[in-house]
């Protein structure tokens, strides 16, 4: 938590302050071009139900890659492994986003906003998913980053392109059917369906396929697992 952001405990509040100042933007510039929500009652509801799956998935999978090349000193000592190094990023990511939805629910309280999901069960399912397919995504990341450290920078626009085709501001269910279907295959719109399924009656009948995304994230975790125990080896070498 120290190292996270400017090198002390106190810079870790951007870490929750962030998630929550995307959906603050978004609503601002949806308000000022006088557009409104493509569905629901509430625009801020909207926004942080697609912004928070997202960002939940993007800040596993990202800084479990930080954490592997920031630390990678540690792996001078033989009794820290790279996976001890990668799970311990994933927990604080997970405990992270707990403390985000938790944040966002007060603030939306204040606000007069409902913010508590029709389907509190699938909502937690979304999240979960989320983790798992960040997870996966994290341990390629790590493994690829640390023999390849340009891949870093190429990741953020991987990220920057997912972010686009996730249906955060947008409503994937309207769209003509070829880009639907282009769309359906990018597991975190997947995510953000299914998170959006749990505040509104009937969202994502078209697209969403929970059994697409779940399959998507084990096989990523085991792929990511597979490559880091190949990988082990050189890894370890060139510490």
């Amino acid at each position: 938590m120290r190292t996270k952001f400017f090198g002390n405990g106190f810079g870790y509040l951007v870490a929750i302050g962030w998630p929550l100042t995307h959906i603050l933007v978004l609503v601002v510039l949806f308000s000022v071009s006088g557009r409104t929500q493509p569905y629901g009652d509430s625009l801020a509801l909207f926004i942080a139900t697609g912004v928070v799956p997202f960002q939940t998935f993007s800040y596993v999978a990202r800084f479990m890659m930080l954490a592997l090349i920031r630390s990678r000193p540690l792996l001078s000592f033989p009794e820290v492994k790279v996976l001890d190094m990668l799970i311990s990023a994933a927990l604080l990511e997970v405990l992270s986003a707990c403390v985000v939805v938790i944040a966002f629910l007060i603030i939306a309280w204040f606000a007069g906003i409902d913010a508590v999901p029709r389907d509190i069960v699938q909502a937690v399912y979304a999240l979960g998913a989320c983790v798992l397919l960040g997870i996966g995504f994290g341990l390629f990341n790590g493994v690829v980053a640390l023999a390849f450290s340009p891949w870093m920078t190429g990741y953020i626009l991987v990220v920057i392109i997912l972010w686009a085709a996730s249906g955060i501001v947008y409503v994937p269910d309207v769209l003509p059917a070829l880009f639907r279907q282009i769309l359906s295959y990018n597991p975190t719109l997947q995510l953000v369906e299914w998170m959006r399924s749990a505040y509104y009656e009937g969202y994502g009948n078209i697209v969403l396929d929970r059994g697409y995304v779940l399959g998507f994230a084990v096989v990523s975790v085991f792929g990511g697992l597979l490559l880091e125990r190949a990988a082990r080896g050189q890894i370890l070498a060139a510490r």
